[in-house]
């Protein structure tokens, strides 16, 4: 995901792909306990594009 398809986003989608990656992080934690998980990777990947959105959602609270 690239900053600037998330700066194209209102408040309301940006929470709910917060929500969604969030899940989507969660399943791939419990897939990497399990041992099931081919590409760990992706959780990082998943971690940043959280932290981007977060990052950015913050950046339109403060103007």
């Amino acid at each position: 995901m690239k900053a600037n398809e998330i700066k194209s986003m209102n408040a309301q989608e940006l929470d709910a792909k917060i929500t969604d990656l969030s899940q989507t992080l969660f399943n791939l934690r419990f897939q990497y306990k399990a041992g099931q998980l081919e590409n760990p990777r992706r959780m990082t990947q998943v971690k940043r594009d959280i932290a981007r959105i977060k990052t950015i959602k913050r950046q339109n609270e403060l103007g």
